[in-house]
């Protein structure tokens, strides 16, 4: 099957920010006396999407501060540094470019902070679709995914992330879904989904059938 369209995932997918996002939220975990990740692993068993579930599970106490405050500090944190894109990812967008399959970016971030952040790489030109939220609380982008979806009558995508809750998108979407284990979930998490799943993004091509 060739598709028409790639939608990709952004953070931890294309960008490569695990590590600065368990340090922040270290940062926060610790300066309220909370328990930190000693390792990526503990961090991998805990997130998940909604971000609010995610929070409660690590210990944030929203009676003492609510979520909204929680995250303008995450998002706060975030944002002062500039991550990297995962090796290989531009060549991968090229490369797919060339042979003539659409690519989208869907998203849990807010749309603005999303392009924002994106303009800081020279991939934007390989996107017909830039997609996020209207807010910062990462929610769920699949009602997003789904007007896309519907107002292009696509019937032939891939989906390409590194959670579950990529799966369920793609699922909610009736796309094909490929998952990454170099992001914000572990393999062996990821592998109880029943999808491929990659160890880096090169891998791409290697199952894409772009030619």
């Amino acid at each position: 099957m060739r598709y028409t369209h790639i939608i990709w995932d952004w953070n931890g997918t294309l960008l490569d920010d695990i590590d600065w996002c368990v340090s922040i939220i270290n940062r926060m975990l610790s300066g309220r006396g909370l328990k930190t990740f000693k390792k990526t692993r503990e961090y991998h068993d805990v997130f998940s999407f909604p971000v609010i579930d995610y929070y409660k599970k690590i210990g944030f106490d929203f009676e003492k501060e609510p979520f909204e405050k929680l995250a303008v500090e995450y998002i706060e944190f975030y944002y002062s540094k500039s991550c990297k894109l995962h090796k290989g990812a531009e060549e991968v967008l090229r490369i797919i470019n060339e042979k003539g399959i659409k690519q989208v970016i869907l998203s849990a971030s807010e749309i603005n902070n999303l392009k924002s952040q994106l303009a800081g790489f020279d991939i934007g030109k390989y996107f017909d679709e830039i997609l996020g939220i209207s807010d910062i609380y990462a929610g769920s982008k699949t009602e997003t995914g789904l007007e896309f979806i519907k107002k292009n009558k696509i019937n032939s995508a891939l989906l390409i992330g590194d959670t579950e809750h990529d799966f369920e998108t793609a699922k909610a979407l009736g796309a094909d879904c490929v998952l990454i284990a170099n992001g914000h979930q572990s393999r062996e998490k990821l592998l109880t989904l029943g999808v491929r799943v990659l160890d880096s993004i090169a891998d791409v091509l290697e199952v894409l059938p772009i030619c």
